[in-house]
């Protein structure tokens, strides 16, 4: 038997899909690549926007279209978010949501078992007091980076938001179960690891630790480089700060999300911090760390921001300076406050996302200029036939000609050149 996963969204659930592909091989499946050779199809789903959800229902009906004999699984947040609808998508054969991973497995036997195999809907709802789901993984799929989850959940309610109804309430896992993972992990290969979460600077108010801890243990475990994923304005003390700069394998590279640049907005936003406190943030970790890369997202064309408001957003991310910012147009989510709002047309979003994008498009160019001339480590990860691309440890992609015998190691590259959203460069 052969399975095969479709995975939408963010890091969190590129980790959740090996999780369960763990799981499959333990029950003696075979992963394939293929949706052709498949037995059983895993959807892992987003919800975190419009966009995110269509893509999802294609998706299922899609593999059933062109694969009807194949078992169908829909799972991760989407269902979990909105039951009913992933219940009337009647081309998944089984519905599990994101709160029991392990369960896909069980349920997929029984599916198989039964002569006459019927349509299996099971989605476990998120409560008061829930624990940390730990479904360790010893490969991370033979890549050289890995990423493992510490935290999940969030309590903050964006008003635009539906992930803590998808993920529920913040929890942490134990760092004792962490640090058997990532042993596993580093002992497999893996030269670095990006520690995920769904609100990572939430990590520890549950278990008494600090986000701090996940990052200092798994730098003491060995590994070259220490990532972390995205990053919500909550629990950066100044002293967190100090703590992660004395950390040599930790890697600088900053994706504070922001959302918007106005503050009337983010205060419409429940977003819990003005646009002062932002911008000192990024002082302190350009201060902190030499070579920090900070970049964001900013959302476009939230309910009742006006074109004086987007034009503040606009200034204050050129007043920043990041070196990347994904745009994107605010999508009403059922069931958050700002579905209620009034909305801003589908037009006006559409031309101010161009807007912004071509601010962005420029300053990423800007930055990856700067560059040039510039000696850099790099980890070599996808090898295309003459050449490999790998990353700075401030997360630049650079493309290197060379052979596959630089596979998985450390080199040191002199960049000399650069393209839209990448960097050239030659060994050295």
């Amino acid at each position: 038997m052969k399975v095969y996963f479709y995975t939408l969204g963010c890091k969190v659930n590129q980790y959740e899909t090996e999780t369960m592909a763990e799981q499959f091989q333990k029950a003696g499946y075979t992963l394939t690549g293929e949706p052709d050779t498949a037995d059983v199809i895993v959807v892992n789903s987003c919800t975190v926007t419009a966009v995110s959800d269509q893509k999802t229902r294609q998706a299922v009906r899609r593999f059933k279209r062109n694969h009807p004999s194949s078992l169908v699984v829909l799972t991760g947040c989407m269902p979990q978010a909105y039951p009913e609808q992933a219940e009337r998508l009647v081309e998944a054969d089984i519905v599990v949501g994101n709160k029991d991973h392990k369960a896909v497995v069980q349920k997929a036997e029984e599916y198989f078992a039964r002569s006459l195999p019927d349509r299996t809907v099971s989605i476990l709802s998120h409560g008061a007091g829930e624990v940390f789901e730990n479904l360790p993984i010893e490969n991370f799929g033979g890549r050289s980076r890995a990423f493992v989850k510490v935290q999940d959940g969030c309590n903050r309610f964006c008003s635009y938001c539906i992930i803590p109804y998808a993920r529920g309430r913040s929890r942490s896992r134990s760092l004792d179960d962490l640090e058997a993972e990532l042993r596993q992990i580093r002992s497999a290969g893996h030269r670095e690891v990006v520690l995920v979460g769904i609100n990572f600077c939430c990590y520890g108010l549950d278990n008494g630790h600090s986000f701090v801890d996940p990052i200092a243990l798994a730098c003491r475990l060995g590994f070259d480089r220490v990532r972390i994923g995205s990053l919500e304005f909550d629990n950066i003390s100044d002293a967190a700060l100090s703590e992660l700069s004395k950390l040599e394998n930790f890697c600088p590279q900053f994706h504070v999300s922001l959302q918007a640049g106005c503050d009337k907005t983010l205060k419409t936003m429940n977003r819990h911090y003005n646009t002062a406190e932002y911008k000192e943030l990024c002082r302190k970790l350009r201060a902190l760390f030499p070579d920090a890369v900070i970049t964001t997202d900013i959302m476009v064309g939230f309910p009742g921001e006006t074109e004086e408001d987007f034009m503040e957003s606009l200034h204050f991310a050129k007043e920043i300076g990041f070196e990347k910012i994904h745009v994107f147009p605010y999508s009403a989510r059922p069931g958050t406050k700002a579905a209620t709002m009034e909305q801003v047309p589908k037009a006006v979003k559409t031309e101010r996302v161009h807007r912004l994008m071509a601010v962005a498009e420029e300053m990423r160019k800007d930055f990856l200029k700067e560059q040039v001339g510039k000696e850099v480590e790099i980890l070599a990860e996808a090898f295309h036939g003459d050449h490999f691309t790998g990353y700075t440890k401030n997360y630049i992609p650079v493309r290197v000609a060379a052979d596959r015998s630089y596979q998985d190691q450390l080199v040191t590259v002199r960049i000399t050149g650069f393209t839209e959203d990448e960097c050239k460069g030659e060994l050295i």
